[in-house]
């Protein structure tokens, strides 16, 4: 599981096992709670082109408009972090503001 980036009380992660689903995504959990199911599940991208869009969520509306607005604005840092997630190597989680 690679994290990604921090973004207030969320961290958002890539799983390994997502690798062959047919959108690259994130997960979102709370920060120190990653035992727990994935609060969030949100598309980057559509036909390999940035497309960020909420695929579930048991999120606020306001809480996934933040979370897409930060993807949208670092989505070239996370999905290179995705890519990295994929290849077995290391990531770099970095705070995104809001």
């Amino acid at each position: 599981m690679g994290q990604l980036a921090f973004l207030k009380m969320f961290i958002l992660v890539a799983i390994s096992l997502d690798v062959n689903d047919n959108r690259r995504h994130v997960h979102v959990f709370l920060k120190g709670k990653r035992h727990q199911h994935s609060l969030a599940k949100i598309w980057i991208e559509k036909n390999g082109e940035q497309c960020v869009e909420i695929a579930e969520s048991e999120l606020s509306t306001k809480d996934n408009e933040m979370l897409v607005a930060a993807i949208n604005r670092h989505w070239e840092f996370i999905n290179e972090q995705i890519t990295r997630t994929f290849n077995g190597e290391k990531t770099i989680a970095i705070d995104i503001e809001k």
